[in-house]
């Protein structure tokens, strides 16, 4: 068989395939993520500080702890002044809450985690871990925008991750893995 014709198979599906990507059909017209005021300081606090934040729940921008988290998932509630920095940076932040434990929904988050930008060290930039304090079960952030609700919405949070580094102020800084 020649090198045209073993070709030709692929060359055919190579339309249909890339007809299948996450991203294509993403109608983000439906969903709305709108901008928090912007905080009043977004100052550098101790990382024992529980003063962090701009007063919603969660909170998307505002005064936080001088450290960033690692850029995975994590298993152990961190203090929210440590994600706040990671918010600052242009990260994504997915939380859960779920004390009786929620694989579906983590494994979840975490796939589309891995759909967030790359920072220059080829980490992606984003963090899921869980908080006790969000109003629902599942909350994505960027600075100054979040959704939360009960389930997680693929799409809705695809269509959040295209304006990662939208609004923060150190936009596009690697995270650590």
């Amino acid at each position: 068989m020649s090198l045209r014709h073993r070709l030709l198979p692929a060359l055919l599906l190579a339309p249909w395939l890339a007809a299948c990507g996450p991203s294509d059909d993403l109608d983000c017209s439906r969903y709305d993520f709108p901008l928090s005021p912007p905080p009043a300081s977004a100052r550098h606090l101790t990382c024992s500080s529980t003063a962090c934040g701009d007063g919603l729940n969660p909170p998307t921008s505002g005064d936080h702890c001088a450290d960033t988290l690692r850029c995975q998932v994590h298993d152990t509630e961190p203090n929210r002044c440590v994600w706040l920095h990671n918010l600052e940076h242009g990260h994504a932040v997915f939380l859960y809450n779920c004390p009786e434990g929620c694989p579906d929904i983590v494994s979840t988050l975490d796939a589309l985690r891995q759909e967030a930008k790359v920072g220059s060290n080829g980490v992606v930039r984003a963090l899921v871990a869980p908080d006790s304090r969000i109003p629902n079960r599942v909350a994505a952030l960027l600075w100054r925008r979040a959704w939360v609700s009960d389930t997680p919405d693929p799409q809705a949070l695809r269509c959040l991750l295209q304006l990662q580094d939208a609004e923060a102020p150190e936009a596009g800084l690697a995270c650590l893995p």
